[in-house]
């Protein structure tokens, strides 16, 4: 893998990105001229993080010319680089607006991997540029950082492909179109239409002001789960935004190459898609489950929107809190891990292991309950109709044991610096898991604050694995990718001395 054409890469994304603050910039100057304290000074670093960012990435890219030679394991490496190196700018607001260093990387992290996990304690003390920018980070961080620059650095020729290959799940999904950096547009349109239809329902449908409607168009599009009210959607007290929010958290879970699909051709292909219907079946059992347990006796509409909301927040992987479930029983506790362990589907904005994963796992544990009773039966597991090839099926097992072993892991690590059981394994699975809230310490109502540096860093870290679905990063670090690292190709090398 050469080094100089990973940070090539990432130096000209660095250069399109530092654009993202111009908008919380220009909030803050509007905020300043209507005469709101600190705005013009907010502007102002918002304005230095965007230059900041703008040399970073011409530092990086110095040098380097855009070739079509690149290969898988840099590909890899600008993926999972460009999620390190962009967090890390991203966080510079944060930086100035007070926040340590650790509390900044891992506010950063937490949006651009869709988590949704704080440390933020007082939220009347920042401004509303800083909300919005909190909002942004997730909303990009949605359909992958990757997919959108391979749509707006067309010069990068066949890295493009591969990058856009190497970021999105190797689930199986949909096509929806024949280049990838036509899908890649195609998959942005649908994603900012449907971001725009949210902020509308929300104006229209819960009477939310233009500001609150954006910032939460942004975090439940992207399945993120960031709001400028420090109590979620619970400080809002309002229904109808609740129900709002459950029909698009559930969207933003969905596959997008399915959406655009059943969207542009045949609306029936969405309900065929046998992940759709275990994620839809999953988030339903959910909320009845969840509002049986809330009711004295039959559950009614409270129950019924407090089920729905928490289920569809939980499997989306969004981590919207419309009330307090820290709060519940035992047993609706158990029921929102078990929605936070299937996830969204394989192609959306949601986190976690993935509703196709599950299913494989669950008709793989099906076939070899039935091979004990018939061996010499030929029983392939089937998808769409079509058989699953075994690697798929191996790769998919490899990744949920991957997964529970680094829930057991961080979780273990976390209650070894001092935190409660519960607060550190539940905070390793919001973290891996990119869901954002857990029980205790860290539940709805809670925050990340009080964990020690360490701790922070180990759940930015796993923030950042779950992100890149854990694979990308042990690959990275197999000795095949380590034994070749080097600066440039050697021919290069050879010619410049």
């Amino acid at each position: 893998m050469r080094i100089s054409r990973v940070l090539g890469v990432i130096g000209r994304l660095l250069r399109v990105f530092c654009l993202g603050f111009l908008p919380p910039l220009a909030l803050c100057l509007w905020d300043g001229y209507q005469g709101v304290a600190g705005q013009y000074q907010a502007a102002g670093q918002f304005a230095l993080a965007l230059a900041i960012t703008w040399l970073a990435g011409t530092v990086f890219a110095h040098g380097f010319i855009p070739r079509p030679d690149v290969r898988r394991a840099e590909a890899l490496g600008v993926v999972a680089g460009s999620w390190l190196v962009i967090s890390a700018f991203s966080g510079i607001p944060y930086l100035f607006a007070g926040l340590s260093w650790d509390d900044a990387l891992f506010e950063s992290m937490s949006g651009f991997t869709t988590t949704g996990a704080t440390i933020l304690r007082d939220f009347d003390a920042y401004g509303r540029g800083f909300f919005l920018w909190r909002s942004m980070t997730q909303w990009f961080g949605g359909l992958g950082v990757i997919a959108l620059f391979v749509v707006v650095l067309p010069q990068l020729g066949i890295a493009g492909r591969q990058l856009f290959f190497a970021e999105t799940s190797t689930a199986p999904s949909e096509v929806v179109g024949s280049r990838v950096r036509e899908s890649a547009r195609r998959l942005w349109f649908l994603y900012v239409t449907l971001t725009a239809a949210l902020v509308a329902a929300l104006m229209l449908g819960a009477g939310f002001p233009l500001y609150e409607s954006v910032c939460h168009a942004l975090t439940t599009m992207s399945a993120g789960g960031f709001s400028p009210n420090g109590e979620s959607i619970a400080g809002y007290a309002n229904p109808a935004a609740e129900w709002i929010l459950v029909v698009f958290m559930l969207i933003a879970g969905t596959s997008f190459p399915l959406l655009w699909v059943g969207m542009t051709r045949n609306p029936l292909e969405v309900w065929k898609d046998g992940e759709f219907r275990f994620y839809l079946l999953a988030a339903a059992l959910g909320c009845g489950m969840l509002a049986f347990l809330l009711a004295p006796s039959l559950p009614g509409e409270a129950e019924l929107r407090a089920g729905a909301f928490q289920a569809a927040s939980l499997i989306s992987s969004t981590g919207f809190a419309s009330t307090n479930y820290d709060l519940w029983g035992d047993a609706a506790k158990a029921v929102l891990i078990m929605v936070m362990l299937v996830g969204g589907c394989a192609g959306s904005a949601a986190g976690g292991p993935k509703a196709i994963r599950n299913l494989f796992a669950l008709k793989f544990v099906w076939r070899e309950i039935t091979r004990s009773l018939h061996p010499r039966a030929v029983l392939p597991l089937r998808h769409k109709g079509k058989a699953v090839p075994d690697p798929i099926v191996r790769a998919v097992l490899n990744l949920i044991f991957l997964y529970l072993i680094g829930h057991f892991v961080i979780g273990l690590l976390l209650t070894l610096t001092g935190e409660s059981l519960v607060t550190s394994f539940t905070a390793a699975l919001a973290c891996l898991g990119n869901i954002g809230p857990g029980f205790e310490a860290v539940g709805p109502m809670g925050n990340f604050a009080d964990f020690s540096t360490p701790a922070k860093l180990l759940l930015t870290f796993a923030m950042w694995l779950g992100r890149l679905e854990v694979v990308t990063v042990l690959a990275l670090l197999h000795p095949d990718v380590l034994r070749r690292l080097r600066w440039k190709d050697e021919q290069t090398n050879r010619a410049a001395s």
